[in-house]
């Protein structure tokens, strides 16, 4: 019961359903579940312990609230482990997976050229997904969950930045091609290059809704 409480309640935090500063009230969560409140109560803690919910004494349970400046610090931690699983990435990656990699980057363009962001962004997710699948590396994936989950209401905003998506376009490009060359040293320079400019996308955005 509380896996599933886990996963209901990952899933309604990651989706946007329950927003930031949302009160999380056990005896109403495991009503709408059909749980007990113990259940929910080791669903919070592990949503605590990967940084989704705040758990404060005598106030009870919140859905935490990433600032764009913790935003930022996630994304140079994001870097750091995919820049090493795309080393394993170039290194382990069949024909196959370079194709499917390849339709990724297709449809991305597609979206592009349509004029829809939202949908490219949403395959650029995709994207860095299968990458992290092809680099099997198990640490790497679970921790890479973790941060990403918490970024969740930035995921749009770097997309939308003036300038931003045929840069990206050309980012994502440049891991590929070093991918299918299975050259780990450009494919890790390329995603350093590739997450810089999210930063930065980043940052920007923060300093103008700011």
């Amino acid at each position: 019961m509380s896996d599933i409480a886990y996963e209901r309640l990952y899933e309604d935090i990651t989706s946007g359903r329950l927003q930031p500063n949302e009160r999380l009230i056990e005896l109403d969560l495991a009503r709408e579940l059909g749980v007990s409140r113990a259940a929910i109560r080791n669903a919070l803690i592990r949503l605590e312990q990967e940084g989704l919910v705040a758990r404060e004494p005598n106030r009870g349970a919140r859905v935490r609230l990433v600032s764009e400046e913790e935003a930022v610090e996630i994304l140079e931690a994001r870097m750091a482990l995919e820049c090493m699983a795309v080393r394993h990435a170039a290194l382990k990656r069949t024909p196959e997976d370079v194709e499917e990699l390849r339709a990724l980057l297709s449809e991305m363009e597609r979206r592009l050229e349509e004029g829809d962001l939202l949908a490219a962004s949403d395959v650029n997710g995709r994207f860095h997904r299968r990458l992290i699948e092809v680099a099997d590396h198990a640490t790497i994936a679970r921790l890479l969950r973790m941060l990403n989950s918490q970024l969740i209401r930035f995921q749009y905003r770097t997309i939308l930045a003036p300038g931003r998506p045929p840069r990206s376009f050309a980012e994502h490009r440049a891991i590929l091609e070093a991918v299918a060359a299975k050259d780990p040293d450009r494919a890790e320079q390329a995603m350093r290059n590739h997450l810089s400019g999210v930063t930065e996308a980043l940052r920007q955005a923060a300093r103008i809704s700011s």
